[in-house]
């Protein structure tokens, strides 16, 4: 900042840091380390000495909405929920001064970024109730509830949606809807029913009307994605195997586009979700077939998930390998699937120690085939979605 002294021009001071902060973000973005992100905060906080809510309101609440996008990134990538919570407080302070009737489609972005972040800590947090928020705040949005009806939970994707409407805006729309469906799903997979699930798909289906593969085909990819494992999910509640069927050709729509040169990680996850639901279906089929695709799946992903990139993660793919071919060898004459069965849970267990169990085994739960996988948080999902939940409106 050299030759651009903050006591000759402070507001322009300020609206630099803002835009440094902003190219900050966008690098953060970009890269796999977090140094740029923690730049980008240092720099919105800078601006915000200076950009106060006296002097110019609607700088300051734009932003604290960038600080809240930069916040947002950043808790993502960590464990915790401590930058998630300072991105809401952050993304609620600039709608103070982003009302809807100053600013209508800035508030509207700010208000969809607020409800993103409810969803992520809905879906780190043991209870439903962020969840519970994000459902009802969307499904009012879509019943054309409005703020009187309903002054104390007015929460993110509700009012996003009364702006953005499918008309005014169909992708923006359709990303509103991914979000219901995504809360959701999350519900449905805490609760023992199917009507959190059905719902869901009935969202995912409605963002699919919108996002077409010719529109937008990796967001297309990331909600077929998306649609497979709430259709997964809700087929191994029921006794038919028709979802398992549709969950089948979901994923396999996705991998047209998530493909193994483009998005090699994407791809194996894909795989391994894939074999999860051949595997289910083979289960309660009398024949092979299904089982040999899962088997094929499975080897699949484990060209990418290997043992040295992510140790976890390959040892929870060589076990759900080791159950397909179990499966298998109990069908066969022959002890050769058997044999491989064994060798492949064994090499599981080189990697799912007893001691690292008890400190780790919630993280990989997402992999397990026992329970089918939730993209809508994975690797791939993640790719593919971001254009969906980026944060919007900078300046």
């Amino acid at each position: 900042m050299a030759g651009y002294p903050r006591s000759q021009a402070a507001l322009d001071w300020a609206a630099t840091q803002n835009d440094l902060g902003n190219a900050r973000e966008k690098l953060g973005e970009r890269e796999s380390d977090t140094a740029r992100l923690n730049e980008a905060i240092v720099a919105y906080r800078a601006a915000l000495e200076e950009r106060t809510r006296e002097r110019v309101p609607l700088d300051w609440a734009m932003t604290q909405n960038n600080l809240g996008n930069a916040l947002w990134r950043l808790g993502e990538r960590e464990s915790g929920t401590a930058r998630l919570e300072a991105a809401a407080a952050a993304y609620r302070a600039a709608l103070e001064e982003r009302t809807r009737e100053r600013v209508p489609l800035a508030w509207a972005a700010t208000q969809n970024n607020l409800g993103n972040v409810l969803l992520r800590l809905g879906q780190r947090e043991s209870g439903a109730a962020r969840l519970e928020e994000a459902v009802a705040a969307s499904r009012a949005a879509l019943e054309e509830s409005t703020r009187e009806r309903d002054p104390v939970q007015w929460a993110a994707d509700r009012a996003a949606l009364e702006e953005r409407t499918r008309e005014r805006d169909p992708l923006a729309w359709a990303a509103t809807e991914l979000n219901l469906g995504m809360a959701l799903e999350r519900l449905g997979e805490r609760e023992g029913g199917t009507t959190r699930l059905e719902e869901a798909v009935v969202a995912y289906r409605a963002a699919l009307a919108e996002w077409t593969r010719d529109r937008v085909p990796l967001n297309w990819a990331a909600a077929q994605m998306t649609l497979g494992t709430a259709l997964a999910m809700l087929g191994s509640r029921e006794s038919g195997t028709a979802r398992l069927e549709d969950a089948v050709t979901a994923f396999r729509a996705a991998l047209e586009e998530i493909a193994h040169e483009r998005d090699p990680p994407g791809w194996a996850e894909i795989q391994g979700n894939l074999g999860n639901v051949l595997m289910e279906l083979g289960a309660r089929e009398s024949g092979t077939a299904r089982l040999e695709e899962a088997i094929a799946a499975y080897r699949g992903a484990l060209e990418e998930n290997t043992r040295e990139r992510d140790p976890l993660a390959w040892a929870a793919m060589q076990n759900n390998l080791g159950i397909a071919l179990s499966r298998l060898g109990e069908r066969e004459t022959g002890t050769a699937r058997l044999e491989e069965a064994v060798a492949a849970y064994r090499g599981a267990l080189e990697e799912r120690t007893r001691a690292r169990s008890h400190s780790t085994g919630q993280r990989r739960r997402s992999i397990s085939a026992r329970r089918f996988g939730r993209s809508a948080s994975g690797r791939a999902a993640r790719r593919g979605l971001r254009r969906r939940s980026r944060p919007a409106a900078r300046r």
